[in-house]
């Protein structure tokens, strides 16, 4: 099971998780899919090196959270509840950005320097 994990907490904040790297599954992301398909596969991006990311909500009609990680794993920004149609940039340089159900930051207690772990089956 591929899951990500809030190590300083202790926390699963998913048990299912697909990764975006290419330009086309990026692009794409969470447009036209349905609040289900997020609560089984929330989405981790994976960028080429640290910068600030911009994320947009078009197409994509409910609410989610979004984690920005440095090169290490540790949380440099948080959006809570993002809306649709809406745009957002990073404050910090990161990495990745994980893609969750929206309530799971303030479920899990998820903060600013929480180091986030995920594991994919061997």
């Amino acid at each position: 099971m591929k899951m990500i994990i809030n190590a300083t907490r202790g926390k699963t904040l998913c048990r299912q998780f697909r990764t975006c790297s290419s330009i086309l599954s990026k692009s794409l992301g969470l447009m036209f899919t349905t609040p289900a398909y997020i609560q089984k596969h929330s989405l981790v991006f994976v960028f080429k090196k640290p910068r600030v990311q911009e994320f947009h909500m078009f197409f994509v009609f409910y609410p989610i959270d979004i984690i920005f990680l440095d090169s290490r794993r540790r949380v440099v920004d948080i959006k809570e509840n993002f809306h649709p149609f809406r745009i957002y940039k990073s404050r910090q340089l990161s990495q990745y950005a994980i893609e969750l159900p929206s309530g799971t930051i303030a479920k899990t207690k998820t903060r600013h320097g929480d180091k986030i772990q995920w594991r994919t089956p061997l």
